[in-house]
């Protein structure tokens, strides 16, 4: 895993900047387009860091299309929940220099819809490797012993660079739903 997590870190790190805004655009698109982002009303996605897929146009067509936006936020360093976030939300960062809103309305995971998350490296199984902290998998474990998939989605969204032929999952790793990539 560390070994697809570094080589799919450097594949996104040497990106170009310009190729990595268009590339982000078309990816928040194929998002905001989705039947399952049409019909949902309540959304968490990630605000983004470095050079991860730009999700802030995603963000924005939440307000614009009336549907609450939820950000992740990382309590005690080890828990994350979702708060709400406005246009004039104020924000802060955590202890892992990742911003996050300050107050706001917290939702428990069972109510998203969807939840856009960040990912560093995906198959074509939508098997998904993150940063390494395993916050996704804990707070999404009720995910794992569901016989049908209603709520929530979990959208992965990253570049083409960072697919890979095949993610051997651990028993606790949650699934995606769906990976979204510049041609998928």
């Amino acid at each position: 895993m560390n070994k697809i997590r570094s080589s799919a870190l450097r594949a996104r790190r040497e990106m170009n900047v310009d190729d990595r805004v268009i590339a982000s655009k078309i990816i928040c698109d194929r998002v905001i387009n989705s039947r399952a982002f049409l019909a949902a009303r309540l959304v968490a996605c990630y605000l983004p860091m470095n050079d991860e897929v730009d999700t802030r146009s995603i963000i924005e067509r939440c307000w614009r299309a009336n549907k609450r936006i939820f950000v992740p936020i990382i309590h005690n360093n080890r828990k994350m929940f979702f708060r709400e976030i406005k246009p004039d939300t104020t924000m802060c960062r955590n202890r892992m220099s990742i911003w996050e809103p300050e107050f706001g309305h917290l939702i428990a995971p069972r109510e998203l819809q969807i939840v856009i998350t960040p990912t560093v490296a995906y198959d074509r199984q939508n098997h998904r490797i993150g940063m390494g902290g395993g916050y996704y998998d804990s707070c999404f474990s009720f995910l794992r012993h569901r016989r049908q998939w209603v709520k929530p989605k979990l959208f992965g969204v990253a570049f083409d660079c960072q697919k890979v032929e095949r993610i051997s999952p651990n028993s606790w790793d949650i699934r995606l739903y769906r990976t979204f990539s510049e041609t998928s």
